[in-house]
């Protein structure tokens, strides 16, 4: 006789099972020719709320590699965060 799940162990698997179906995107911020730094680290500290730290790590990133993911979450969380980047002129996408 095999006895029947826990009421504890059932809610760990749904979450887990929620976890692996969600689905998780990339903002990835590309670089260009005419955003300066400067602009770049004080979008990303508004917008994606990147301490100093973060923004700067970031911004060198794009510059040296051409893109970087800033955020990851789901489409819902990223989709205003990537229209408010656009918006000031800096080219992102969800991916």
């Amino acid at each position: 006789m095999i006895a029947a799940p826990r009421k504890q162990e059932q809610v760990q698997v749904e979450i887990l099972e929620a976890i692996e179906n969600t689905d998780v995107k990339d903002l990835i911020v590309f670089n260009d020719d005419f955003n300066t730094f400067e602009h770049v680290i004080a979008t990303l500290i508004k917008v994606c709320k990147h301490t100093t730290e973060q923004a700067e790590q970031c911004t060198w990133i794009i510059h040296h590699k051409g893109k970087c993911t800033v955020k990851t979450g789901v489409f819902e969380e990223l989709d205003p965060m990537c229209k408010a980047i656009r918006e000031v002129g800096i080219d992102a996408k969800i991916i």
